[in-house]
């Protein structure tokens, strides 16, 4: 008994099995959103159960330059996600440079902000609850970026050796994918913080 040959229909693609790269990247990232969804809800659940000051409406002031920045790198670094895959890699250095410098003014940003509460303002982490839930969430967030500016600076010095080309742009593709998921966290954090709970 012969077997009949599969057809696809016109026009179907054929699948695949996803990348572990990416598997691998999405479970990290699930498990990362658990642990910022209990920092979340920690920070919501003790505004305004202070017994002293600082509060919040105080001393904090909103993040606009900080936060433009950071939310503008994930156009940027998806312009190098499509320059790599193009094989542009000297548009790809470019647009992977400006993602890295945007991410850099929010750190620096970040830290003049600490710098702030806590030699002007006396805001430290044993200050009060604001400060414990503040420090946790907001430091929680910044040790992400830390860690997702030190991949994105190695990927740039592997670029401008030479050593990146088309084949890497799966690689690339996972490490955009959690500065990705690092910028949509802000903007939790950002809702959070400095606007719900001022």
């Amino acid at each position: 008994m012969s077997s009949l040959p599969l057809h696809h229909p016109a026009g179907a693609t054929e699948w695949h099995l996803p990348s572990k790269r990416r598997v691998g990247m999405s479970a990290l990232i699930a498990g990362e959103c658990a642990i910022f969804t209990i920092f979340v809800v920690a920070y919501v659940f003790y505004i305004g159960k202070s017994l002293t000051g600082p509060t919040p409406r105080q001393v904090l002031d909103i993040p606009i330059v900080g936060t433009i920045c950071l939310l503008s790198s994930s156009l940027t670094i998806w312009r190098a996600e499509r320059a790599i895959e193009d094989e542009r890699i000297a548009g790809f250095t470019l647009w992977l440079a400006a993602t890295i410098t945007l991410a850099a003014i929010f750190l620096i940003k970040t830290m003049l902000e600490w710098k702030e509460l806590i030699y002007h303002d006396g805001l430290t982490i044993s200050t009060n609850l604001f400060g414990t839930t503040f420090y946790s969430l907001v430091g929680l967030h910044a040790t992400h970026v830390v860690v997702g500016l030190f991949l994105l600076s190695s990927t740039l010095v592997c670029s401008l050796f030479g050593w990146v080309d088309s084949q890497q742009s799966e690689r690339f593709g996972v490490i955009a994918l959690y500065w990705h998921f690092v910028d949509a966290v802000w903007i939790v954090v950002f809702t959070v913080v400095y606007l719900i709970g001022r």
